[in-house]
């Protein structure tokens, strides 16, 4: 399969996901101290609180819903996610996924290792968000 051609410049520059949680502090502490993504800004005023923290390298991966079916397959045994799912590359999923699940996340599955070579693991974390965390494979 072949790459489209990109735009020069960039037609986009950055991919911003927003999480609506209820426990704004929570959610920050599980993103922030527990996955260890960096804040990079804190806009929180009157009108609310609102955090920026640096995921590193982003991309959007867009499946129709055979894949998304197929994945959920591999990773958890059944089709769990919704239309959002946010996967983090992380150098040890196991590590990862026991730092997440002290600081409340569910394991849906533990790591598995995959067709395609990578370990995934799956968990629902703040927002009810279903999270990949992956290391290796392509």
């Amino acid at each position: 399969m072949s790459t489209p051609p990109t735009a020069d410049p960039p037609a986009v520059t950055e991919l911003r996901l927003v999480v609506t949680a209820d426990d704004h502090a929570a959610a920050v502490a599980f993103f922030r101290d527990a996955l260890g993504l960096p804040q990079v800004a804190d806009f929180s005023g009157d009108q609310g609180n609102v955090v920026l923290l640096a995921a590193g390298r982003a991309t959007l991966e867009v499946a129709d819903a055979a894949q998304a079916a197929y994945i959920d397959e591999v990773e958890v045994g059944r089709r769990v996610a919704g239309p959002l799912r946010i996967a983090f590359e992380v150098p040890d999923p196991q590590a990862a996924t026991d730092r997440l699940t002290a600081a409340g996340a569910e394991v849906v599955a533990p790591p598995t290792r995959t067709p395609w070579g990578s370990l995934n693991a799956r968990l629902v974390g703040p927002g009810g968000v279903q999270l990949t965390l992956f290391a290796g494979g392509e």
